[in-house]
């Protein structure tokens, strides 16, 4: 579903998607300089109000949660930046604020950053006194495409991504362009990553206008900026309203993930972006979709160059090896009965999950992969 509505305060419009999920269905609204009173407050009760943040994205928006907020009893909590925060001790630090201000059952939390400070704001969401509500403002391209939509809460372990979580959705998702003005470049890349991902699972059409448009993106140009988002958060709603627990074709968004994740888990969430990981595994994966007889080279070298042309890398980090790779897949969450379920591609624009493959070819092509360049 989708409705344009005006807003005054942009001279522009608002774009509204909708998650279909039954009484739990809720908006993602998009547009530029949308962080206004009036669309926040129809989706908080009466009770108080924890905006969790970080220390790099709460002081640039500290004006606009004073103005949104007016009038309500809120507190900031700033946590530190990056993936290798988004751990069980960091969760108990906001666990350990609401307890400690006297938080009931009756408050809101605001997820107010990118896709770490979501994740980790879902969960505890999620979790405190079984369940309070939650808003999502994200604040990267990556969030704002993909984490903040579709009600995936997590933190990581160091011996895996993500794998202590719950499914919970946000009241709403607002995303508003204007944000990502202050992007740093490699983030802006990053969420790119997850933008090529929608194209390449599900909308070849998507795929070329991506190509076409990548480098309006990379200067982040608005009317751009918007399609990417509206296109890839209703591709996202779309498969969510279908499998929210991801049973079934929910596992199509994980497209590179087992072999990002992997990476991820590798350099122990330090030195490289969800979506660089992504971009890589993507790379990895349409190559291991061509060894596997599926996709044609074309289509293999056309990935390839959509990666790159986004800035993102092709290959894993220098000194991973295949059994380092291996190592972490098999705590990915798609293992089924020991076996490791990837997502390949047939096609661009068709994707599919299985684990018909030789296990001595997956090892074949790790090794090749993770081969020191000649």
């Amino acid at each position: 579903m989708n409705t344009a509505i005006d807003n005054p305060s942009n001279n522009g419009s608002l774009r509204t998607l909708t998650i279909d999920l039954g009484e739990r269905s809720y908006p993602i609204y998009i547009g530029r300089n949308i962080l206004e009173a009036s669309l926040l407050a129809k989706h908080l009760g009466k009770g108080r109000v924890l905006v969790v943040s970080n220390e790099t994205v709460a002081p640039l928006l500290r004006p606009s949660l004073d103005a949104m907020l007016s009038g309500r009893d809120y507190n900031v909590l700033q946590l530190p930046d990056g993936e290798i925060h988004k751990n069980l001790d960091i969760l108990n630090e906001i666990y350990s604020f609401l307890l400690a201000h006297n938080y009931d059952r009756s408050c809101t939390l605001i997820a107010c950053g990118g896709g770490v400070v979501g994740d980790i704001t879902g969960f505890a969401a999620a979790t405190y006194q079984r369940g309070v509500n939650y808003i999502q403002i994200p604040t990267t391209l990556l969030a704002q495409v993909d984490s903040s939509v579709g009600g995936k809460t997590a933190v990581n372990h160091a011996l895996g991504k993500n794998m202590i979580g719950a499914f919970y959705q946000p009241l709403c998702v607002i995303s508003d362009t204007a944000v990502l003005e202050s992007l740093p470049p490699r983030e802006l890349s990053a969420g790119l990553a997850e933008v090529i991902k929608y194209g390449l699972i599900r909308d070849s059409g998507f795929t070329q206008w991506l190509e076409d448009n990548i480098g309006a993106l990379l200067a982040r140009e608005h009317g751009a900026l918007v399609h990417a988002i509206e296109h890839s958060c209703r591709t996202k709603a779309a498969i969510v309203a279908s499998d929210e627990r991801e049973q079934g074709i929910r596992a199509l968004l994980n497209l590179g993930h087992t072999f990002g994740h992997a990476i991820e888990t590798h350099t122990g969430y330090s030195s490289w972006l969800h979506g660089e990981a992504v971009g890589a595994g993507m790379a990895m994966a349409a190559e291991f979709s061509r060894r596997r007889g599926w996709l044609k080279i074309e289509d293999v070298m056309r990935t390839r160059g959509l990666i790159r042309a986004a800035q993102l890398p092709l290959a894993p980090p220098a000194g991973m090896t295949a059994d380092n790779f291996l190592k972490h897949m098999q705590r990915d969450k798609k293992v089924q009965n020991g076996r490791i379920r990837l997502v390949l591609l047939k096609a661009i624009g068709d994707a599919v999950i299985t684990d018909e493959y030789p296990a001595e070819l997956l090892r074949e092509f790790l090794q090749s992969a993770t081969a020191p360049a000649q």
